[in-house]
């Protein structure tokens, strides 16, 4: 018996060891553009762990630096790009959630003919490259008065975020009773009132995860701001590129612009965490 604990916690240890080696080697790209961050130009091409750190890099980036040669983008302009990433990718949540929570419904309720390959359509949008839409796209745009405006970038972000939200929120839709929806309507309760009072409460986790992870698709995004927007509505994202010059790449305040824009995405993935934990079994009554 006792041989037989030794080894159950010998196991649990060379686990445990296990997954703190991937622990690191998973962060670790994390960990090395925080320390590039922290570099001066001298130490930039340097792998040294060991080095005297600075904040010039974000100082550069968010107030300016008057040593910047002449031509290269001024990089005290991160602030508004950082805004306008922040109108877009939120403008872009709220339409889908609009737009998405209903077709959601819809999708998980009723029964009509086609209904799981309109589902299957609305999916193969997140599936199809975007490069197979951008050029027709960029022409449309153009002539429409949309490009390189907030509302352009908005609407385009739909073939990222509306995708996901509708397919979440149906199974988390499937997952509540019909049931209750059957008591309320027999008590007296209009259809808009049910929605809005009881299912939306009920699936307000799925909801919640699938309008942060929606954001953080948006965010992330790099090819539809970068051909669909200029220099009025530049993103985070294709902001970076302004950091590498023909004559100089700073690398070091590219960093230190990654980790400031990973900054909400961080704030969002640690608090999108105990609606995840509860999964997509969540409901009030298993049918």
């Amino acid at each position: 018996m006792q041989s037989k604990v030794s080894n159950n916690r010998l196991a649990a240890i060379l686990s445990d060891g296990f997954l703190g080696l991937y622990f690191i080697f998973a962060l670790f790209p994390l960990l090395w553009m925080v320390l590039v961050s922290l570099k001066s130009g001298e130490e930039l091409f340097t792998t040294q762990f060991v080095f005297t750190p600075t904040l010039e890099n974000y100082q550069a980036i968010l107030f300016g630096d008057p040593r910047v040669a002449a031509g290269v983008v001024a990089r005290q302009e991160f602030p508004r790009f950082f805004m306008n990433s922040l109108i877009v990718s939120s403008g872009a949540v709220i339409l889908s959630l609009l737009v998405g929570v209903p077709a959601a419904y819809a999708l998980a309720r009723y029964r009509f003919r086609g209904k799981e390959d309109l589902a299957f359509t609305f999916l193969s949008f997140r599936f199809a490259p975007e490069l197979v839409v951008i050029i027709p796209l960029s022409v449309l745009y153009r002539q429409l008065g949309l490009y390189d405006t907030y509302w352009g970038i908005i609407w385009v972000y739909q073939l990222v975020t509306l995708p996901l939200l509708i397919w979440v929120l149906r199974s988390y839709f499937e997952d509540v009773s019909p049931d209750i929806e059957q008591a309320a309507m027999i008590d007296g309760y209009p259809w808009w009132r049910i929605f809005w009072s009881i299912l939306l409460p009920l699936v307000r986790p799925g909801l919640a995860a699938a309008a942060l992870l929606a954001f953080v698709f948006a965010w992330n995004n790099f090819i539809f701001a970068l051909v669909l927007g200029g220099s009025n509505v530049q993103t985070v994202t294709v902001s970076a590129l302004g950091y590498i010059s023909s004559a100089q790449a700073f690398f070091n305040r590219m960093a230190a612009a990654s980790v400031l824009a990973s900054i909400p995405q961080i704030v969002l993935a640690l608090s999108i965490q105990r609606y995840l934990i509860r999964g997509l079994s969540f409901g009030a009554v298993k049918g």
